[in-house]
């Protein structure tokens, strides 16, 4: 029985139990292996990166007034965040890692950043 690469199916000649020809071949089958379990992930963090950045952008002075609709046309996704703060009053801020927000009325968004 011929022994292949599990990478690029070439015959493999030395030990018994080698399972690649190369190096290159082991990280290939290994990266496609990992590409196919984190592919969420990965969209997830995409999504909070943009998310955090745009908050960043737009609170360069520390704490800025907006309406929600200005985020939301600059690609902002509401229903992602990393963790979320209730106030003693009852408020929660959304934040994506340091930079956050709070709803107001009219959905006016307090943006800050949280040191």
């Amino acid at each position: 029985m011929e022994r292949c690469c599990l990478d690029c199916n070439t015959p493999l000649k030395g030990r018994a139990d080698k399972k690649f020809c190369d190096d290159q071949c082991r990280s290939n089958y290994n990266n496609r292996l990992k590409a196919d379990d984190c592919s969420f992930m990965k969209q997830v963090n995409q999504v909070l990166k943009k998310n955090r950045d745009l908050l960043k952008t737009q609170n360069a002075d520390g704490t800025v007034k907006l309406h929600q609709n200005d985020l939301a046309k600059k690609g902002f996704d509401f229903n992602y965040h990393t963790h979320t703060l209730i106030t003693a009053n009852g408020g929660t801020y959304f934040f994506c890692y340091e930079y956050g927000y709070l709803i107001l009325e009219n959905n006016e968004l307090l943006l800050v950043k949280r040191q």
